[in-house]
């Protein structure tokens, strides 16, 4: 038998060509099927491996999306969007005025979302189109 077989994270090489060992099974030796070097299997019975991973190493949508939504947060009131102000009578105060935006939330095929906001009282809603 040769020297034991070099190990990174779960997967075991072969010490003699560094090729791909299996991992033991029930079977008392490990056999490498390349070169033919044979290892004794009983040397990894109480093998511990751990792993521990960031959370970006896992790409996710719905990640992106919350950074960008924070990102957004973090820019301040100085990069709200432009509003502009229409004769519209305020459901929650009756002002005959609301300022308004627009945004593009749905897809590129649909209509855009109306926000409007009263500049007395502070109502607001949004109405797709």
């Amino acid at each position: 038998m040769s020297a034991l077989p070099d190990k990174v994270g779960s997967l075991l090489f072969c010490p003699n060509c560094g090729s791909l060992l299996d991992v033991p099974g029930d079977e008392d030796f490990i056999k490498c099927a390349p070169c033919g070097a044979v290892q004794n299997a009983k040397v990894y019975d109480n093998l511990s491996i751990v792993t521990r991973s960031h959370p970006s190493a896992f790409p996710s949508a719905l990640r992106q999306k919350r950074q960008l939504v924070n990102t957004a947060a973090a820019l301040g009131d100085d990069k709200k969007p432009q509003e502009a102000t229409i004769k519209e009578k305020c459901p929650g105060c009756g002002n005959d005025e609301m300022n308004f935006h627009t945004l593009q939330l749905r897809s590129a095929d649909e209509g855009t979302t109306v926000f409007y906001d009263c500049p007395k009282c502070g109502y607001k809603f949004s109405q797709n189109n």
